[in-house]
């Protein structure tokens, strides 16, 4: 008999606090509720998609 092997998970999630305006709040909470997805997704996700999609300017 084969044995029952059980790996630990990997947690790659970090928890993280920062402020922000409440406007913006409320904009992710309306988008939260309209898409069925958590504001903490929704907000990942956004950061993800400006790492990738950032230009920076400056000296050279």
């Amino acid at each position: 008999m084969e044995k029952f092997v059980i790996v630990p998970k990997e947690d790659k999630a970090v928890t993280m606090t920062i402020r922000i305006d409440r406007t913006l709040q409320e904009r992710y909470n309306e988008l939260s509720a309209k898409t069925n997805r958590s504001r903490n997704e929704l907000i990942g996700m956004a950061l993800q998609y400006a790492l990738d999609n950032m230009e920076i300017q400056g000296k050279e």
